[in-house]
């Protein structure tokens, strides 16, 4: 899964939501490993406050809800995140942003809406569809906020995508991915994703729940970057525990501010379905 939050939590938090170059060449849309190996998932997560920066946020308490379902036709994903935070400055804080898509089995077309609210008020749409080419490459047409259409580059990745290129690479030993990810979370196209894979093991692990304890597993890190902002630094940063079949057990979310720890409290892996086309020879 690539999980998407609330970047900012501020008066800018519509503003960000996650061009770097390094040495491992981005893997183009046409490349990637097909996400044979994920599964279904329904998974929700409790959220603490681990660490606020020069102690502006005084607490911050959330849950995020997770679902992404294989079917026929492609995937089907659904993410609510619900923080309650007390900042120094802004006092008690409700932000809460929902997000859904549906990406076709090939990866080459993305349905999507996010929504983002703070305190009741909503403060952004984003909705549209967007489709790539076999070399990634590929154009986003945008509904809300703007009716709009954008380029993607080539190697654009969408997010079920992203996740398998990521566990195809830590199953593979190597330590780094780049690659633009276009999730329909902003209005002005896809950013730059720069993945970190470490300690990524065979052997069983100490998950809780008995499906992911004899699965491959490993720590992956992402920074997001703005591909029209000239800076090195990320607008957003993540961490989690994956495991192979694309179910994470931990979080870390950090929005500059402050950052907060995700526990995995509820996990269901619902059945995948029979389709007509697997029991072709």
């Amino acid at each position: 899964m690539t999980i998407r939050s609330l970047r900012n939590r501020s008066a800018v938090l519509a503003a960000t939501v996650a061009a770097l170059t390094l040495a491992l060449p981005a893997i183009t849309a046409q490349a990637a490993t097909p996400a044979s190996a994920l599964v279904s998932q329904q998974a929700v997560y409790d959220l603490g406050l681990v660490e606020s920066a020069g102690g502006q946020t005084l607490s911050a308490t959330g849950h995020m809800q997770y679902a992404v379902l294989k079917t026929c036709l492609g995937w089907s994903s659904h993410q609510r995140l619900d923080i309650q935070s007390v900042t120094r400055k802004q006092g008690e804080e409700h932000l809460l942003s929902d997000y859904a898509a549906q990406e076709s089995l090939d990866g080459r077309h993305l349905t999507f809406k996010s929504q983002e609210a703070r305190n009741g008020k909503l403060l952004r749409v984003v909705s549209g569809e967007a489709n790539l080419n076999p070399d990634g490459s590929g154009l986003v047409q945008y509904r809300q906020p703007l009716a709009k259409t954008l380029h993607l580059p080539a190697g654009t990745m969408f997010p079920i995508t992203h996740t398998a290129s990521i566990l195809a690479a830590a199953e593979k030993g190597e330590r780094e991915l780049t690659t633009p990810l276009f999730d329909g979370t902003l209005p002005d196209g896809p950013e730059d994703t720069y993945v970190s894979l470490l300690n990524w093991a065979q052997t069983p692990n100490d998950s809780p729940y008995r499906p992911l304890q004899k699965l491959a597993a490993g720590h992956v890190h992402i920074a997001f970057y703005d591909r029209n902002a000239h800076t090195m630094m990320p607008e957003y940063e993540m961490g989690m525990r994956y495991f192979a079949n694309g179910v994470s057990d931990q979080l870390h979310l950090d929005f500059g501010d402050f950052k907060m720890q995700g526990t995995l409290s509820t996990l269901n892996l619902p059945a995948t379905p029979t389709c007509s086309q697997d029991a072709q020879p």
